[in-house]
């Protein structure tokens, strides 16, 4: 094993142990959790600790407003707004010191899923965060200020502050923060949208959804910017390092989150306990196939009613599969199951001109998903797909893209309705069509 694998094994290694960690809970080893010890040889330095180089300078805006301006006066919005922070903004023995006023400092690097340390230390009645994908924030601020106890101050750092009232990650488990003149560390995972928190080796945040704060309705933008806000108080940065997860550290995270809460329903070897089409299929490499040129539905033997199911998936170039939701063991799952959530290679060229309601993750002709969250061809996604009652909901590569209540729809592709999407309980698996999809580490959590 070479010295980059043998990282991301340590990595891999070090951070499951802490997904299921109990709220609060003191970290267990690896020590760089906490401020003093050096950061990880894995992790790749944002901040050289002696110039500004890599960062750009912004105030709190919406990323569209931006992108909406033309390239020139964009860079002169840019540049008047650099030469602002450069009165703000210094460094001072190897730390990035801002003074409490001025526009924020950007990462001229866009990150999708990463892990990311910063050590930080601030002063009495400072207000800062820390913007993920450009989307605020980990929250920074002084716990002993009585002034902001009524929106949570007290409650401690590191909680996901403009999430809505009562999501999960808004509040900290617990306070972490160190006192005043002393440094603090973060460790931050984020993977899609879900996001964790550790402060000074303690759990904060665990696996939550962190909201969009530019668009409600959607996911956070598939990549964007590390962005640091201050107001109100000098706040001092080090040790500002990411390390960027491969698409298969990013899915083991994802699957170890309720890990055993989980059954597996497939053996990896063959199709024991698959029904239906199953010489259309084949077990190569520990994956369901589906045969080229072949297709129809392989299904579990045992039905299930309210459930999540998770699977990884792998699609060819332009590859059309689907997951059969509540499905009679014959017939086209796209319309005699409750749903087809399609998987599908949607930006493909063959499916220009698509349906919204045919993209991958939709519910089949009848809701649209959110795309851009779909990775490339050849490489493995992790889905979860929860069905309760009569919502279905998807999450892609850790991002919410579909949420529906399929009892509300009334409009279908093509004016073609769907007669099982009324069905209460049904068989679940996969609908072929003729190309080569691949499904593994497929598992089910029953639901009351």
């Amino acid at each position: 094993m070479n010295r980059i694998c043998c990282l991301a094994a340590l990595t891999l290694v070090f951070v499951t142990s802490w997904v299921n960690a109990p709220a609060g809970a003191e970290s267990p080893s690896p020590t760089f959790l906490v401020t003093g010890e050096p950061v990880p040889e894995w992790f790749t330095p944002i901040f050289d600790g002696q110039t500004l180089s890599g960062w750009i300078a912004r105030p709190h805006m919406d990323p569209s407003e931006l992108a909406a301006m033309d390239e020139q006066a964009r860079a002169d919005q840019e540049s008047e707004w650099m030469t602002d922070a450069m009165t703000h903004w210094v460094v001072q023995d190897d730390e990035l010191v801002n003074d409490g006023a001025g526009p924020y400092l950007v990462s001229e690097a866009n990150y999708g899923d990463y892990e990311l340390i910063v050590d930080y230390q601030t002063v009495s009645r400072a207000d800062s965060g820390i913007y993920l994908k450009g989307c605020p924030q980990v929250q920074i601020w002084d716990y002993t200020d009585p002034a902001k106890f009524e929106i949570g101050s007290n409650l401690g750092s590191g909680g996901l502050w403009n999430n809505s009232a009562g999501a999960p990650g808004k509040d900290p488990f617990v306070l972490a923060d160190k006192p005043f003149g002393e440094k603090n560390r973060f460790f931050i995972r984020q993977i899609g949208s879900r996001t964790t928190v550790y402060l000074n080796g303690k759990l904060v945040v665990d696996n939550a959804i962190m909201e969009n704060y530019w668009d409600r309705e959607s996911p956070l933008p598939p990549t964007g910017p590390i962005i640091l806000q201050t107001h109100g108080g000098e706040i001092r940065w080090s040790n500002l390092a990411v390390h960027e997860l491969t698409p298969e550290e990013a899915n083991t995270f994802l699957d170890a989150r309720e890990k055993d809460s989980f059954t597996s329903i497939f053996n990896g070897e063959d199709l024991d306990g698959w029904q239906g089409e199953t010489d259309s299929y084949e077990v190569k490499d520990g994956a369901i196939r589906c045969k080229k040129g072949e297709g129809g539905n392989l299904l579990t033997q045992k039905e299930y009613a309210n459930f999540v199911a998770r699977v990884e998936f792998r699609l060819p170039e332009a590859g059309n599969n689907g997951l059969a939701i509540r499905s009679p063991l014959g017939g086209d799952a796209a319309y005699q199951a409750m749903c087809e959530i399609q998987t599908l290679d949607t930006s493909h060229p063959n499916y220009e001109g698509l349906d919204p309601r045919q993209a991958h993750g939709s519910a089949y002709g009848m809701v649209a998903a959110r795309q851009g969250y779909l990775r490339e061809p050849g490489v493995w996604n992790f889905q979860e797909v929860t069905v309760n009652g009569s919502r279905v909901s998807v999450e892609l590569n850790g991002n919410t893209i579909l949420d529906a209540d399929l009892a509300e729809v009334t409009e279908y592709l093509d004016n073609k309705e769907h007669p099982g999407k009324n069905r209460t309980s049904g068989f679940f698996g996969f609908a072929g069509h003729n190309d080569a999809v691949e499904y593994r580490n497929i598992s089910i959590k029953e639901l009351p």
